[in-house]
């Protein structure tokens, strides 16, 4: 779905790597895009190509203003940033503490560090990317993909990762946000004699959460939900904030201490933790397919791209993510108790806010406690706006492509509620989602840390064996490296461990 809205260019700019392209490259860079002669408004002798995909044959494609990420292109640095702490910040930092409890503090530090510096990277390669060929937008990472590595193998690489940093983050949202919707209705009433309501079951509470989501996720596209993401980006940092306040403001207990889990382990069992930690310090940095949809709701033109506005956000962004995350590591949290000399583990369940409520929730007021189940709960909601948006597309692109035409609002609908729907039955089915971290954070992490590195070299095609290709190509493989060895840890430990396996039990 690359586009043009440029005057002036009627070529496409080759993406083979030789100057001639062969007629398989020739089919294939055919088959992604189709040229379309469109006269510019100021002069109507001066004509421009418009790139996209899908309804070959027609004349004037208008398919990418009628999809939601796309279809509104008046975005600026400002929503950006807004979309970028949305989708950065939230339940992936409240899992940080569980990789924390098995590497330790200062290893957690460093890895987490060398993870931020790596995906900084390979996201302003994306970006980059974004608008290589002059004039063609590529708002998609599956797009780009595509276009990288071929139809066949592109979609083979990237489809999973997508889908599932997209739906598997909305189906985690809805179970983390069904149990603090759980926590918030037993803080309130305290189980008071004043209190007749009868709390939610586990299913009751998901259902809940998934129609207030289906709800808010009307708003017709990814710029429409500007001020969704400025909510949750303000509850992000509203709960972040409390939780590390309290943790200053409050003595630690004295059964933790600060220190890493020294029981005697097997070699194989050491390693297995710590790919396993690395796996979810990986599983933070799963917002990464977002970047190149939250460029696409930028305007570009001839003399301004959309590079420089989406760079002026990044770094502020992503650092300020990162430093609430670290923040929110506190000591007493990742350490052992010394009495009995066993590790307290962060439970993957709600991670750092369900060991916060355990170890700080009974000398805490109502009122705070509530404050902060409520913030997560507002952030869950808007999180889920800007994951599903990839979805969404993707499903209207399917009908478009098929009808020719736009989504009508019923239709628009319909799909959304479709969505919920599928969402909702998996978390209701598969409730342990959260406990398959290490495993689905290895699984992903090729699309943060590998493919945007093997995309630069594919698209900008450097000096084989120079500076830039050596530095791309093994920071791939090592990504990949990577990707498997924490995969096969990840299975190895469930085997060992066994997975408490709660289908339909929420």
């Amino acid at each position: 779905m690359g586009e043009m809205g440029e005057p002036d260019y009627r070529q496409v700019m080759p993406l083979s790597p030789s100057p001639s392209p062969s007629p398989s490259n020739t089919k294939t860079i055919e088959g992604l895009m189709e040229v379309i002669s469109i006269k510019d408004s100021t002069d109507p002798s001066k004509e421009s190509t418009t790139i996209s995909t899908n309804l070959q044959g027609h004349r004037k494609n208008l398919q990418e203003a009628w999809l939601p990420i796309t279809e509104s292109r008046n975005g600026n640095s400002i929503y950006a940033m807004f979309h970028l702490l949305c989708s950065g910040i939230g339940f992936q930092a409240l899992f940080l503490p569980v990789a924390f409890a098995t590497l330790g503090w200062a290893w957690g530090i460093i890895c987490l560090s060398l993870a931020f510096a790596w995906q900084l990277y390979t996201i302003f390669i994306l970006v980059q990317l974004h608008e290589l060929v002059p004039g063609i937008r590529y708002s998609r990472y599956l797009q780009l993909a595509i276009v990288s590595f071929g139809p066949k193998l592109g979609k083979l690489l990237a489809l999973f990762p997508v889908m599932y940093s997209s739906g598997g983050a909305c189906v985690l949202m809805i179970i983390n946000g069904g149990h603090t919707l759980d926590l918030l209705f037993k803080t309130i009433c305290d189980f008071e004699a004043t209190c007749h309501v009868q709390s939610l079951t586990g299913t009751e509470s998901f259902l809940v959460f998934t129609c207030m989501a289906i709800l808010v996720a009307q708003l017709p596209n990814l710029n429409s939900m500007v001020g969704v993401s400025l909510i949750g980006a303000i509850t992000a940092i509203g709960y972040c904030t409390l939780i590390l306040v309290l943790s200053i403001t409050k003595s630690r207990p004295v059964d933790i201490s600060y220190g890493q889990f020294d029981v005697v382990k097997s070699y194989m069992e050491k390693i297995s933790d710590i790919l396993n930690a690395l796996g979810i310090i990986a599983l933070a940095f799963k917002g990464h397919n977002l970047i190149l949809e939250i460029q696409g709701t930028l305007p570009s033109n001839q003399r301004h791209t959309s590079y420089k506005p989406i760079c002026d956000t990044l770094v502020l962004a992503c650092c300020g993510s990162d430093w609430l995350a670290m923040d929110l590591i506190k000591e007493e949290l990742v350490d052992r108790r010394q009495e009995e000399n066993a590790q307290y583990r962060v439970p993957f369940s709600g991670g750092l806010l369900s060991a916060f409520s355990q170890i700080h929730g009974a000398n805490t007021s109502k009122l705070i406690m509530g404050s902060i189940y409520l913030l997560v709960l507002v952030n869950y909601l808007c999180g889920f706006q800007v994951y599903a948006m990839p979805v969404f597309d993707n499903l209207e692109m399917r009908y478009t492509t098929k009808k020719k035409k736009p989504c009508p609002k019923w239709v628009r609908t319909c799909l959304r509620i479709f969505f919920g729907g599928v969402a909702f039955f998996v978390a209701v089915a598969v409730p342990f989602l959260g406990s398959l971290a290490p495993l689905i954070g290895g699984m992903v992490l090729p699309m943060t840390f590998a493919y945007p590195c093997f995309m630069w070299i594919a698209m900008k095609k450097p000096r084989p064996n120079g500076v830039v290709w050596s530095i791309n190509f093994w920071l791939g493989c090592l990504g990949i490296v990577f990707s498997v060895l924490i995969v096969i840890a990840a299975a190895w430990t469930l085997a060992d461990k066994g997975l408490n396996a709660n289908f339909f039990r929420p």
